[in-house]
């Protein structure tokens, strides 16, 4: 579990998913992942979406800046086949060793 400013980023593995959770405990996003066939020690991203009512709130890069915490602590890789989670490893370089 990672804290954000607005979030708290969960990995919910029998989901497949990370979520951020608002201080309710509210979904406000959330990331599909599953583990790459090649290798299991890459997280393939797919998907993310933020809930409507949290647009504009900064929710998508929490969530992402949350998952990779995450991942890293699990010393594991990303592929972000999700665009929004390639164009934000693109902006932060000090995550870059987990692309794969």
């Amino acid at each position: 579990m990672t804290e954000r400013a607005h979030v708290t980023v969960v990995d919910s593995t029998e989901k497949s998913q990370f979520e951020a959770l608002d201080d309710s405990g509210v979904v406000a996003g959330f990331i599909d992942y599953h583990p790459s066939s090649e290798d299991p020690d890459v997280l393939v991203f797919e998907h993310i979406a933020v809930d409507d009512a949290f647009e504009g709130q900064g929710v998508g890069s929490s969530l992402v800046a949350g998952a990779m915490e995450q991942v890293r602590a699990a010393d594991k890789k990303v592929r972000p086949d999700c665009p929004f989670v390639a164009r934000w490893l693109d902006k932060h370089p000090d995550f870059a060793d987990l692309r794969v």
